[in-house]
């Protein structure tokens, strides 16, 4: 870039705000007469990315503005200024503290803020309140890996980094979707020579993309790796020398493992026994095996335990602290590492440190605290337990959406909305948590954060300012410090910067280590500010004896337990807490979409990343849809114990019959009864406190649609439309959603009756005399318009919704003005198609089309159409398209069966190597 171009675009880096791989990002700030354009993409010099960015990431431009931004405080529904509203605040948790004790008062945070809020706020609940009530939401993603780590390796401490990905010669992907939760590292896997297994009950984007994919019974990860331990033993591929010099436990871990022959093993998992074995001499066979795992071993009742299993087979191989080769728990949240750094969870004190006497009065010395939390805290299921129960009377939430994300969601709801003082931080000002509160306070965004982050590889980063401040936002920490203050602890909590703040943190980190904790960055201790600004990414303990970072961790065979040695586990297999039965034969799974990120409050307000998905889709087998009379397209509702969600079906034979598949994100704010957190009941780990979030049983009916209707609405009528569907309950209306477009929102509504279209008009607008109306009525639709000098609202309506008009045609309608034939907006439109591509907006029946024609690869039709050539999170799908269309044009016996992808390949055949023609007995 010329020096001319950089200093008038105002060049700045930062990193992303989604998943947790921790992105570098480069913004362009360019000022046009009243406006600013901000531009982004991939730093090339983050060695996280190295310039790459998914489609989400690629579209962070588009979620910046102040629309719906939560501008100013809010005290009991009505605006108010800063001081009235923390007085208030201050006031509250005083008065509960001296009548009910500290542990009347509680944090909720999340691993959306920087390690700079999470610090002061660990130290005010756990040093100065005198209460360890300071959970966050990466309870709900990463406690069990957290856990496990520190059982096995004596520290919640990632062996690995990502250059392992392009170095390792296998890698098994244990309940990870990685192609679209974490694609830039699913890419950097592809970019390496990895073979790739896909350990998943559901077959995926991942998976589409792998070498081997064992489709397992839900839940059955642990009795897998037990038998893989059992297999490495009766083989002799364990690494004897590795396990006398640096572990223990290994003959407890192994007797509990010898009952899991393959036989069994492929009868509890559910996998053909052939393909079992595939897998096991993969992995007793390649030396640089990484294993990466994910949500889908973590949100389990025994998720520890799932964790441990598979930590046991790189400990009885020795492949852990080697390039390439280790257990990699990839994280979830872009600081989920970093308030675990600070003790930002319940059961830990501060910078690695627990909740026993020497560490706690170490930390008292180095905080001079005067009311120490003596134990742990409450977790997050048992922390809205203690709000319902009345024993928790003031909560302060932040950055987080728990009336969305915790499981038995209308049970934690009703628990806030009868608590006596609920105060909420976040940057948007309507979630489905900030209806409950009493005291709204607005903060920072990206993009006017300043801080730190630190991502699944132990890489801190800095996360840069380049806006101000919208509205009266804070920063986080700047409002944590000011109730510190009023509560009489300012002195203490008197940062102006959050320098200041990381350099304590760093401070704290080294204290009285001498290299029994992890975690240490107190090469920072005397961080200025200039070199805080300059920070370069950089890999913890970040100390003298390391001061450029550590790549890789427990290389020498020393590890953080008592004896130095790391802990086999012996782990004996424990299916779901729940189960499926006659009430509810059907198994629930879930997850993240490709294009969205948790409840939507930030992916949301970016219309493109709507296109790949743009409502809760429940995928379905065709074998079931058909036992269930569900057709495509059809709105669906499902019903647990616990609660109630629809969506709509989508029949894909990728999942198994009796298994279902839902998204997350979806909320009352966003959409009617789409909240699948509203199904699932909070059974939790027995030691990390993570609910169960994968195995649900339900059961599963199509809703009795008889009416389709799209309304497109500009601004003001669109908030009088939401605020009507929030507080009127139609008999006819079985549900709705809504999509932000360009000045306005469109609904889709789903009714047993057809739509009154003037009729509700007439409601909306409240018979406004400006307003003209048109209509027109066919044997099968509906079309209504309002319209003064533009559109007021517009409605489609049809017996059919696949015959409804292309939703983007109509949406660009409301930045014309009226013509002088307003019948012009309802004339006929053809349907929408299906977008694969989102950034190069690429329809399948594009993709499709570009195939018959004799396009025959990914590349080929990157080439042709542009597809695929972005951000690459389209990839997998197209490579799904293109095995399909060919599988369904093979004409031979012979063709057919070479597409297949369920071949069982031979080690041999996947991992070409010398030496391998042992023979396995199965």
């Amino acid at each position: 870039m010329a020096v001319k171009e950089y200093l008038s675009t105002q060049r700045s880096c930062t990193t992303c705000p989604y998943c947790g791989v921790g992105c570098g990002v480069t913004i362009n700030k360019e000022e046009r007469q009243n406006t600013s354009v901000i531009s982004v993409t991939g730093d090339k010099q983050h060695p996280s990315n190295f310039g790459r960015l998914c489609v989400k990431g690629s579209a962070l431009g588009e979620t910046l503005g102040d629309h719906g931004r939560l501008l100013r405080p809010h005290l009991h529904g009505e605006a108010c200024d800063w001081d009235t509203a923390m007085s208030y605040v201050a006031s509250e948790f005083a008065s509960n503290i001296r009548e009910y004790g500290p542990d009347s008062v509680a944090f909720y945070l999340s691993g959306q803020l920087l390690t700079e809020d999470y610090y002061v706020a660990n130290k005010l609940m756990k040093g100065f309140i005198g209460s360890a009530n300071i959970d966050t939401n990466s309870r709900l993603c990463m406690s069990s890996a957290v856990a496990g780590y520190k059982r096995a390796l004596g520290a919640d401490a990632v062996p690995c980094c990502y250059g392992d990905l392009e170095e390792a010669d296998l890698i098994v992907l244990i309940g990870s979707n990685a192609a679209w939760t974490h694609p830039i590292l699913f890419q950097r896997m592809q970019a390496g020579k990895a073979k790739l297994v896909v350990v998943d009950p559901r077959a995926s984007a991942t998976s589409e993309m792998a070498d081997l994919h064992l489709a397992i019974t839900p839940g059955s990860d642990a009795a897998l790796f037990n038998g893989l331990l059992n297999f490495l033993a009766q083989h002799n591929r364990l690494n004897h020398h590795y396990i006398q010099q640096y572990t223990q436990g290994f003959e407890q871990a192994l007797e509990t493992a010898q009952h899991w022959s393959l036989q069994q093993t492929a009868l509890s998992c559910g996998v053909p026994a052939e393909k079992l074995l595939a897998f096991f001499r993969l992995f007793a066979e390649t030396e640089k095996t990484l294993s990466f795992y994910s949500q889908g071993i973590n949100q389990s009742s025994s998720g520890t335990d799932k964790n441990n299993a598979i930590i046991n087979c790189h400990l009885a191989t020795g492949r852990i602290g080697k390039i390439g080769a280790g257990p990699f728990s990839i994280t979830g949240q872009p600081n989920a590492m970093g308030g675990r750094e600070v003790g930002g969870l319940a059961n830990m004190l501060a910078a690695h440190m627990e909740f026993k006497d020497s560490d706690i009065d170490r930390v008292q010395r180095f905080w001079n605290a005067p009311n120490m939390a003596l134990n742990p805290g409450l977790k997050a299921v048992d922390m809205f337990r203690a709000v319902e129960s009345g024993q928790i009377k003031a909560i302060w939430i932040m950055a987080t959406n728990p009336a969305v994300s915790m499981p038995e969601a209308e049970r934690v709801t009703e628990a806030l909305r009868k608590c006596p003082l609920v105060i909420v931080s976040d940057c948007i000002a309507d979630t489905d948590t900030a209806r409950c509160a009493d005291v709204l306070l607005p903060a920072t965004g990206w993009g006017e954060k300043n801080g730190t982050v630190t991502n699944a590889e132990r890489r801190i980063s800095r996360q840069r300012s380049f806006l101000d401040p919208t509205g009266e936002a804070r920063h986080d920490w700047q409002a944590i410090c000011d109730l510190a203050s009023r509560l009489g602890f300012g002195e203490q909590f008197n940062f102006a910067h959050p320098a200041e703040i990381f350099r304590e943190h760093a401070q704290l980190s080294g204290f009285e280590n001498n290299n029994s904790r992890a975690f240490d960055i107190s090469y920072f201790s005397d961080i200025s500010r200039y070199e805080y600004d300059t920070l370069k990414p950089v890999q913890w303990p970040v100390n003298r004896e390391n001061p450029q970072g550590s790549a890789r961790l427990f290389g020498d065979g020393k590890f953080f337990t008592e004896t130095g040695r790391a802990n086999f586990i012996a782990v004996k297999p424990r299916m779901p807490q729940q189960q499926i039965d006659i009430s509810y034969p059907l198994w629930l799974n879930s997850g993240r979409m490709r294009d969205q990120w948790h409840t939507m409050t930030r992916t949301g307000r970016a219309r493109k990343l709507l296109d790949h998905s743009e409502t809760a889709e429940i995928q379905i087998n065709p074998v079931d849809a058909r036992k269930y009379g569900v057709d495509e397209g059809a709105l669906v509702e499902l019903r647990s114990a616990q609660g109630r969600m629809c969506g709509r079906a989508v029949l894909n034979s990728g999942q198994k019959p009796g298994e279902l598949f839902a998204p997350i994100h979806w909320s009352q704010t966003l959409a009617q009864e789409s909240k699948v957190s509203a199904l699932i009941k909070a059974e939790v780990d027995p030691i990390s406190g993570q609910p169960e979030f994968k195995q649900v049983p339900v059961q599963l009916q199509a809703l009795p649609c008889k009416s389709f209707a799209t309304l497109i609405c500009p601004e003001p009528l669109a908030q009088n439309l939401w605020h009507w569907l929030q507080t009127h309950r139609e008999e006819n209306l079985l549900h709705w959603y809504r999509v932000p477009c360009q000045n306005g929102y469109r609904f889709e509504l789903a009714l047993s009756a057809p739509l009154n279209g003037r009729q509700l008009g007439a409601q909306l607008l409240q018979e406004n005399s400006g307003v003209h109306w048109q209509q027109i009525e066919t044997l099968n639709s509906q079309r209504w318009l309002a319209y003064s000098e533009q559109i007021e609202l517009l409605i489609f309506a049809s017996n059919d919704w696949q015959l409804l008009p292309d939703r983007r045609t109509l949406e660009r309608y409301l930045q014309l003005e009226a013509p002088e034939n307003p019948a012009h907006f309802l004339q006929v439109i053809p349907p929408g198609e299906r977008i694969v591509c989102t950034c190069m907006q690429i329809s399948r029946p594009q993709i499709e089309k570009a195939i018959s024609q004799g396009v025959n690869s990914v590349e080929a039709l990157g080439e042709a159409l542009g597809c695929g050539t972005r951000c690459g999170s389209c990839k997998p799908e197209i490579s799904q398209l293109l095995r399909i269309k060919l599988q369904q044009s093979a004409k031979k016996p012979e063709v057919a069966a070479m597409l297949e992808t369920e071949i069982v390949r031979s080690a041999k055949e996947l991992h070409p190597q010398k030496g391998l023609g042992k023979v396995y007995s199965a």
